[in-house]
């Protein structure tokens, strides 16, 4: 069983007009994520722009949000600046997250004793399970597999991958080695039945956003060893895939255009993010039809 879930939807932060945190909006967009096949929450990761909220107001949201649901709240709380990974995870802890998703430091690219280093004080923080993210896409730095093993056995708390990489090989040889208890879950979403079939436990996603159903029944078709169905539920996803992200409207700016499609608090994105194109919410409109909403 997967210990955060098998869908977990990395959650956009809603935002008022003026673009002031939207806090009820966002307790009320995690009940109905809930409700729509979510078995796990990620606040304050790279979709809820992360980048340009403040840390008191990441803590907040992870409080508001940890009080809505009942199911895991996994708290973004990594930093290019070891000290303020720290400080998030210190304050993430007692706002009531369940787990802590830390991204690889960014930007300044440190060498991969820097991220063992990095990793070793972040872990120290907290007496949560702690799921590392690997996205270097983002990042421009990669966790090697050497290095995630290390840390997984040296870590007891490091228990978790969000893999983003799309290095199916070394996903594969990760899981073969990884400690007990130790889970990958699919940070792809274009890959998540491919991450799924090398070991991955589950998906954290951008799409679940509004086809969290159709995600879990992939996840539990794969599972019970109905792959035909798991491969047929995803083709019907690949256009939910095609639209979350693009060169013209990177995520999040997709989900919040479906967002305001499906009447839930979501808003438009702080800059630098957006303007959302103008066609988008017709998009958004095509992709519910393909899905038969």
């Amino acid at each position: 069983m997967a210990r955060f879930g098998r869908v977990i939807t990395a959650m956009i932060t809603p935002f008022d007009r003026d673009g002031s945190l939207d806090l009820d909006g966002a307790a009320k967009l995690a009940q109905w994520l809930v409700d729509n096949g979510n078995e796990g929450l990620v606040v304050a990761g790279t979709t809820g722009e992360s980048p340009t909220l403040t840390h008191a107001e990441q803590i907040e949201l992870v409080r508001i949000i940890a009080d809505a649901v009942d199911v895991p709240v996994i708290a973004g709380a990594g930093s290019n600046d070891t000290r303020a990974a720290i400080d998030l995870t210190e304050r993430a802890t007692q706002a009531g997250a369940a787990a802590i998703l830390s991204v690889t430091p960014y930007y300044n690219r440190p060498s991969q004793e820097g991220l063992l280093r990095h990793y070793a004080e972040v872990a120290k923080a907290t007496h949560l399970p702690i799921m590392l993210y690997d996205i270097p896409a983002r990042t421009g730095r990669r966790i090697e597999t050497a290095t995630v093993l290390e840390l997984a056995n040296a870590h007891p708390t490091i228990c978790a991958l969000k893999d983003a990489a799309g290095n199916m090989a070394d996903t594969a040889a990760l899981i073969a080695q990884a400690p007990p208890g130790f889970e990958v879950y699919s940070g792809e979403d274009t890959l998540n039945l491919a991450l799924l079939a090398v070991g991955a436990v589950g998906v954290v996603s951008v799409a679940s956003h509004w086809c969290g159903l159709e995600c879990r029944d992939m996840v539990d078709a794969f599972q019970r060893g109905d792959v035909v169905a798991a491969r047929q539920i995803n083709q019907r996803l690949i256009p939910s895939w095609a639209f979350e992200s693009g060169d013209r409207n990177p995520n999040p700016i997709p989900t919040k255009a479906m967002m305001k499609v499906l009447g839930l608090p979501g808003g438009d994105c702080r800059s630098p993010m957006g303007p959302e194109p103008d066609d988008l919410q017709d998009r958004a409109r095509a992709v519910l039809a393909g899905l038969g909403r």
